[in-house]
């Protein structure tokens, strides 16, 4: 097996570890959506022999197994295949962690993910495409994916009594462009129009980079005839084409994936979170040998950093939801730890400059009780970013001569506050006094350091 280290900023696949601070990181997901209670198990186990015992659920819903050595990484994919787990591979087509369960979902997008997903394979835009552009199908519903970024994602739409799929780029579905809206036997062949337009744009193009007049011409002269959808709002038709466009219409939020959920069929689901998107494997090993004893069939892995366990019944999730805390997971969906992104930062990392967990615990301390869930924090051992590389609320990067604080932005932008590391725990006893102080009736905590803006939020840290 080829283990060279692949270079940041790329996906690292188990063919293609990325080296990182403590070590080589690998990252997978069941090509079937979901373990078997025993492969998550075997698969923990596999992590303590062969990494650093650490094992992550992005903020995407993806594993990642950290600590790994280059020696390492070949029997952990043999490991892997003797669990008779199937790694996905190739260019991501994603759908919400429920999809086909949720009795809330405007549509089961199962049918068409495994067509988009056999009609790349089938050709050569694997090897085109750069390694981080992805396809999202969203069918809605409780937990839908509206809040994660895609290169292309096509999400339901109702349409009287049909359902027709809203193709966008370059966002998430508040920020993506909308080009299309199509029937289900024509989304196919946009989605591979318009993945074709981004490789054509060469290997470091994104859905972002298309203009969207363009590839909407280019979906007409592919034959796509949309069927009436009634009056879209806010059209943005070219002349001469026979593509509708909708603006994104809000679509429903997706809920925290925290708390027991019901399915179709009578079964139920548990979500729970992992503090910081971490666990240690024994504590997952031994959650999922206790679930599959209480009669959970299968987990799946969920945007926000959340662990799903699917069970025949509620009962079984209601009994399972006490004992989860008891191997490290979160089940209090109001649990501040949510809030938070950190890497392992110093030691465990050879590049982090501060201890981003034991930050990360004092936010949590902190913020009990003074702070709503509405905020979101990252803290981060360097400017890599690497545990949450988009926008936080407050983002708190170790330097070598201290900790800079970034409002708004991510690890990599330059600090709005320098400070030495003993401030961090006043500082933020001084934001939780501004929230109290200048918090009007009704408003979170997001909602308000937002009106207050960036330099007063600052200025807390900075001192009286």
């Amino acid at each position: 097996m080829n283990a060279l280290p692949l270079p940041r900023g790329a996906c690292p696949a188990l063919s293609a570890p990325m080296q990182t601070g403590d070590g080589l990181l690998v990252r997978l997901s069941p090509a079937n959506g979901y373990f078997t209670p025993t492969a998550l198990a075997g698969l923990a186990e596999a992590a303590f022999r062969h990494g650093n015992s650490i094992l992550e659920v992005t903020g995407r819903g993806s594993l990642q197994i950290r600590g790994l050595e280059a020696a390492t990484v070949a029997p952990l994919a043999v490991d892997i295949d003797a669990l008779g787990i199937v790694v996905r591979e190739g260019v991501p087509v994603e759908m919400g962690p429920l999809a086909g369960l949720d009795p809330h979902e405007v549509a089961d997008p199962r049918a068409l993910v495994d067509a988009v997903s056999r009609a790349i394979t089938a050709t050569d835009l694997p090897q085109r495409l750069g390694p981080k552009v992805s396809v999202i199908v969203d069918g809605g519903g409780r937990l839908n994916m509206a809040g994660v970024q895609a290169d292309v994602r096509l999400a339901a739409v109702r349409s009287g009594q049909n359902v027709d799929w809203q193709l966008s780029v370059g966002g998430n579905a508040a920020t993506a462009a909308p080009i299309a809206l199509l029937d289900e036997k024509h989304a196919c062949d946009a989605v591979m129009t318009t993945l074709l337009a981004i490789a054509e744009m060469g290997f470091k193009a994104r859905g972002r980079n298309i203009a969207p007049a363009i590839l909407r011409r280019q979906l007409t002269w592919a034959g796509s005839e949309p069927p009436p959808a009634g009056p879209p709002e806010a059209p943005e038709n070219d002349a001469g084409s026979n593509i509708v466009v909708l603006r994104p219409q809000g679509s429903l939020q997706s809920a925290l994936p925290i708390g027991v959920f019901e399915l179709r069929d009578g079964r139920a689901a548990l979500g729970v979170g992992l503090p910081f998107g971490q666990i240690e494997a024994s504590r997952l090993a031994g959650f999922c040998r206790e679930a599959e004893a209480a009669g959970v069939s299968e987990f799946r892995l969920a945007p926000g950093r959340a662990l799903l366990a699917i069970a025949s019944d509620f009962s079984v999730c209601a009994g399972l939801r006490d004992i989860a805390p008891r191997h490290g997971f979160i089940g209090d969906p109001g649990d501040t730890r949510l809030c938070i992104a950190a890497c392992p930062g110093s030691p465990a990392c050879a590049s982090g400059n501060m201890a981003a967990r034991v930050v990360a615990e004092q936010f949590a301390a902190l913020g009990t009780g003074l702070f709503d869930n509405s905020l979101s924090f990252h803290a981060s051992g360097c400017g890599k970013g690497c545990a949450h590389p988009t926008t936080a609320d407050l983002t708190f990067v170790g330097y070598p001569d201290g900790i800079g604080l970034v409002v708004g932005g991510t690890a990599s932008d330059v600090a709005d506050v320098r400070l030495p590391n003993a401030e961090i725990r006043h500082g933020f006893q001084r934001l939780a006094g501004l929230y109290r102080d200048m918090r009007r009736p009704g408003e979170d905590a997001r909602t308000c350091f937002s009106r207050l803006g960036v330099q007063r939020v600052a200025a807390a840290f900075q001192g009286p």
